[in-house]
C-alpha cells in the first residue's frame, strides 16, 4: 500500500509561487490565512537579513512589517486595504522566494510543533509580534551600508519561521539572534559617539 506525503508548508509555498494566483500580499493572506503575516514577514525581512549592505533600501519592507506587527500584537489577521495591490517584487519572486522554500523544507526534516498551543495564545502573540517590531525598529534605525540591520532582521526571519512551522524553539533562538543584533547596534553606535565625543 503507498504511503501518501504528507503535505507541508513548503510545498503550499511553492505552489502559490508557481500557480497564476495574484502574487500581492492580499493574494498571499487568502491563501495562506492565519500564516499569512509571519510569511510576509518572513519574505520582507529576508532581504535585510543578508549579510550584504542594503543601502537603506529595505525601509519600505521594514515600515510595512512594523505596521502589520502592530496590528499582530492586537490580533487583527487583515492586510490593510492601502497595502492589497502591493506586489511582490518580481526580483523576490524569481530568487528570493525559491530559496525560502529551499531553506523551510530543509528546516522542516528536524522541525516540528512543539509548544503550538502557547505560540496561538493571545498574550504570547502579542509578546511576538512586540519583539518583532523591536527588531524591525533596530533594522530600520541601523545605519546604511552598515550591514548592522543583519542580525537584527534574521531574527525576525527565525521567528517568523518558528511561527509558520509552529515550534517554539525557533521563536526562542531568533529573539536571541535579534537581541544579539541589538547589543551589536547598541555597542557599535556608543563606541562611535564616544569616538566623536573625543574630539571635542
Amino acid at each position: 500500500m503507498k504511503i501518501l506525503k504528507k503535505k507541508t508548508f513548503s510545498d503550499d509555498l511553492e505552489g502559490w509561487l508557481k500557480s497564476s494566483k495574484p502574487k500581492t500580499l492580499v493574494g498571499l493572506s487568502e491563501v495562506f490565512g492565519p500564516k499569512s503575516f509571519a510569511l510576509i514577514f518572513l519574505i520582507l525581512m529576508s532581504v535585510p537579513a543578508l549579510p550584504i549592505p542594503t543601502g537603506g533600501v529595505t525601509h519600505v519592507f521594514e515600515i510595512i512589517v512594523m505596521v502589520l506587527s502592530l496590528l499582530f500584537i492586537v490580533g487583527r489577521s487583515k492586510i490593510p486595504t492601502r497595502w492589497h495591490n502591493q506586489k511582490i517584487p518580481a526580483v523576490m519572486q524569481k530568487k528570493t522566494l525559491p530559496l525560502l522554500v529551499r531553506k523551510v523544507r530543509w528546516l522542516e526534516r528536524f522541525s516540528r510543533p512543539r509548544l503550538s498551543g502557547l505560540i496561538k495564545h493571545w498574550a504570547s502573540t502579542a509578546v511576538i509580534g512586540l519583539i518583532i517590531f523591536g527588531l524591525t525598529l533596530v533594522a530600520f534605525l541601523a545605519p546604511p551600508f552598515s550591514g548592522l540591520d543583519t542580525l537584527p532582521a534574521m531574527g525576525v526571519v527565525v521567528i517568523s519561521l518558528g511561527l509558520i512551522l509552529e515550534d517554539y524553539i525557533f521563536i526562542v533562538a531568533g529573539t536571541i539572534v535579534g537581541a544579539l543584533g541589538i547589543f551589536l547596534v547598541v555597542g557599535l553606535g556608543t563606541l562611535v559617539v564616544d569616538f566623536i565625543k573625543s574630539f571635542f
